[in-house]
């Protein structure tokens, strides 16, 4: 069975307040970016085996052998052999990693007959990572808690275009991200209306929405924050960094 898991974006995102647990509440809009896609092949097998062509790190800390290990000590299926061709850049704030690991629990799900709802998926997608869940469902979603909690929300694109550019390298993670960013709580900066927001014209957009982490970001990466101005420039009428960075998208007229 083969897959092509998709990137995301994040329109806008707001972090608001650091937990006790040592994670952050955060208000994000995820949109599907399908112009970018890992390729994930994954087939019953006597043995578990996992190959990731253009992976850097060990293939069995992977969040698709994760999945499977979910899947093995939860619903109890056999193990599968693993292929995936890595084609959405790491460290970039597109969601590559979550997206493989969510499309493996669909695709597992389906190839074992298991009939697991949706909501079930998402759930145990969150326990993986806090972006997995949103792939389950994969369209438009608001986000808040780690990520994790997700409602509908409609996003209206239709007439304009999305371009994502991805600098070489440069890759943020996550972790490095978080260390650095000022929530808005402790500043007493003011909370936005995402959905108010997006109901907005797209090109009011620029005026309306923010994400959080280019602060610290373009502080540790001065040649991130001429990206934006540059998709500006080229006609974007709504430019910014997506997740932690370090890939920027622009939205364009068609």
């Amino acid at each position: 069975m083969i897959s092509y898991p998709n990137a995301k974006v994040n329109l806008a995102l707001n972090i608001l307040r650091r937990r006790p647990d040592g994670f952050h509440d955060l208000q994000s809009v995820f949109l599907p970016y399908r112009g970018l896609t890992d390729i994930l092949e994954i087939n019953p097998s006597d043995t578990f085996s996992v190959n990731i062509e253009g992976c850097t790190w060990d293939p069995m800390s992977d969040l698709t052998v994760k999945a499977w290990k979910l899947m093995s000590d939860k619903y109890g299926i056999t193990p599968v052999s693993i292929r995936m061709v890595k084609r959405i850049p790491v460290g970039a704030g597109l969601g590559g990693g979550s997206a493989d690991a969510a499309f493996a629990l669909k695709m597992m799900n389906e190839m074992f007959s298991l009939g697991l709802p949706d909501a079930t998926l998402a759930a145990d997608a969150a326990t993986l990572g806090s972006d997995c869940a949103f792939f389950i469902y994969n369209r438009p979603m608001l986000a808040e808690g780690r990520g994790e909690i997700l409602s509908d929300i409609e996003v209206n694109l239709d007439g304009y275009v999305l371009k994502v550019v991805s600098p070489e390298g440069i890759s943020v993670s996550t972790k490095e991200a978080y260390s650095g960013v000022r929530p808005r709580e402790a500043c007493g900066r003011e909370i936005p209306d995402l959905r108010a927001a997006l109901k907005q014209p797209v090109d009011m957009w620029k005026d309306l929405l923010v994400n959080d982490f280019e602060e610290s970001v373009f502080a540790a990466h001065p040649t991130l924050a001429s990206i934006g101005p540059r998709l500006y420039e080229e006609g974007a009428v709504y430019a910014s960094m997506s997740g932690s960075g370090s890939s920027f998208f622009g939205i364009f007229r068609k």
